[in-house]
């Protein structure tokens, strides 16, 4: 029996370029693993074939594509059986799909090559979840470059039941016109690395915590724009949506400062988690 955790994947910031000859935008991001995770158990399979099941939750699983994508490549372990604790929300630009599909990438670590590949077929957020780690991230989600873990800070995570389709989102930016020059991503990478790489709390750095797909994801969902306030008014350094929403987080010192500020949010944010940056996988 094999049992793994998949973390969320909170974008701390994400500055979008423009659309690519392969449909995907440009963008340049830090990338932190969370202790937010799901819970994922592999043991043999009773029958002949892989087996991917996610209770309470209906529909495709990105999981059960990675493994058939492993079993393409010549993966020749016996059957498994997969059962995957579904902690992250669903459809919240916390990743939870793709952390998933690179759990289980991460079963054929060292008996298949090209892992790298494979995930970047499964999608773009794949990669960077192969090893969660802390990073800084270009090109679609394919480029990671590893950086040191950060000091501690806290968050309040607000999702909405609702979720958002990532692709909508990025469509919605395409017709408002969001976008920055290559020459302008590539500054702001730099001044990422510098102001992140050593280290140091993303309190430290506030001003650069900037999401340029929180307006396409705010025209969708007008009503994120009520979480974000919520969280500012309970003390948050910084309130952004993550990714393509519609989570909101707030930023805190610590984790006891965002329980705290998590408990005197109004009732109807009831569902808001607690959590921080994930140290182990």
């Amino acid at each position: 029996m094999t049992v793994t955790r998949a973390p969320a994947k909170l974008n701390l910031c994400l500055y979008l370029g423009g659309r690519r000859d392969d449909g995907l935008h440009e963008l340049r991001s830090l990338f932190c693993p969370l202790a937010l995770s799901d819970r994922i158990v592999a043991v043999d399979a009773e029958g002949e074939a892989d087996e991917v099941v996610c209770p309470g939750i209906a529909g495709p699983n990105l999981a059960a594509v990675a493994l058939e994508a492993l079993r393409a490549r010549g993966w020749k372990r016996a059957p498994v059986y997969v059962e995957i604790d579904k902690r992250i929300p669903l459809a919240a630009g916390l990743g939870g799909g793709s952390a998933d599909a690179a759990a289980m990438l991460r079963l054929a670590r060292g008996e298949v090559d090209g892992l790298k590949g494979i995930a970047a077929g499964l999608g773009a957020d794949v990669p960077s979840q192969l090893e969660p780690r802390f990073a800084l991230v270009g090109g679609a989600g394919e480029r990671v470059e590893r950086l040191e873990d950060p000091d501690e800070f806290g968050l309040v995570l607000i999702p909405d039941e609702r979720g958002l389709q990532t692709a909508e989102v990025y469509a919605e930016a395409d017709r408002l016109g969001i976008g920055r020059s290559a020459a302008e991503l590539d500054q702001l990478a730099a001044e990422l690395r510098e102001a992140a790489g050593d280290g140091a709390s993303p309190l430290e750095y506030p001003d650069l915590l900037v999401n340029d797909l929180e307006q396409a994801a705010l025209s969708r969902r007008p009503e994120i724009s009520e979480a974000l306030a919520a969280l500012e008014e309970v003390g948050a350094v910084r309130a952004l949506v993550t990714g393509s929403g519609p989570t909101a987080y707030g930023l805190f010192a610590d984790v006891v400062r965002a329980d705290e500020a998590a408990a005197a949010l109004p009732p109807r944010y009831a569902n808001a988690i607690v959590t921080g940056p994930q140290r182990l996988v």
